[in-house]
């Protein structure tokens, strides 16, 4: 079995916002962009690949319960041998986080081009649930989606909907959002955003999303907790700048 080198890959931006996923190689082919290309290009890390790296408990059991699922699903072949066998568990393990990630990034894709007025009318039935909680909630704004920037404190970001004053941010799920909290990792997230676009005293929601059963749910998060989360993923900076010579 080869193991191959994992590349350092993850989501960049220039310094005024404008983001720079991919680079054009030295072979004239599009690929994405790398740690190094970033050193070099003075590239911004995004909020999210900052996130990265401080272990996700929720994230890691659920990876973990798609590992035990292969196992238990995947018989072993006649003649197969073990590391075979685990090498097939593992690949379909990821397969499942694959589709997961694909589910949520349609999702997102369908919330964007709602409110950009973009597509058919006949949206599914979350989409005109999540526009009536919003509006209950923060009264109607002129929502704008999709807003990146630069940060001078050393990161980047896209916000997935925001207007003057308020950053949400969407999550998908497949279970009962009844008992669904936030992760404190998606409260850094929305603390480092209203910080990163100049708005430290921004209204930041999660929204939840099950378009399984159109459930939705918001989760609004305090100022407190908002405050605590910045100082948190301040300290995440300094360990990721300091780590990786930015």
């Amino acid at each position: 079995m080869i193991v191959k080198e994992k590349i350092d890959t993850g989501h960049w931006y220039k310094s005024d916002g404008t983001p720079a996923y991919t680079i054009i190689g030295k072979n004239g082919l599009e690929r994405g962009t790398t740690l190094r290309d970033a050193k070099t290009e003075g590239l911004l890390p995004s909020v999210t690949t900052i996130l990265n790296i401080a272990a996700k408990h929720g994230l890691q059991t659920w990876l973990q319960q798609q590992v035990l699922m292969a196992a238990l699903t995947l018989p072993r072949n006649e003649g197969e041998t073990e590391p075979d066998w685990m090498d097939r568990v593992m690949i379909d393990a990821k397969e499942q986080g694959k589709q997961a990630a694909n589910r949520g990034t349609k999702i997102h894709a369908i919330m964007q081009a709602y409110y950009e007025n973009v597509g058919s009318p006949e949206w599914p039935d979350y989409v005109h649930k999540v526009n009536a909680l919003l509006n209950k909630t923060f009264g109607e704004k002129d929502w704008q989606t999709e807003q990146s920037f630069g940060c001078h404190l050393g990161f980047g970001g896209k916000l997935d909907l925001s207007c003057d004053g308020v950053i949400i941010d969407f999550k998908t799920k497949e279970v009962p959002l009844e008992s669904v909290v936030p992760y404190h990792d998606n409260i850094m997230q929305l603390a480092a955003y209203r910080i990163g676009i100049q708005q430290p005293n921004a209204k930041c929601a999660n929204l939840y999303i099950n378009a399984l059963t159109n459930e939705v749910k918001i989760v609004e998060h305090t100022q407190e907790q908002l405050n605590d989360a910045w100082e948190c993923f301040q300290f995440l900076l300094s360990f990721y700048r300091k780590k990786n010579k930015l």
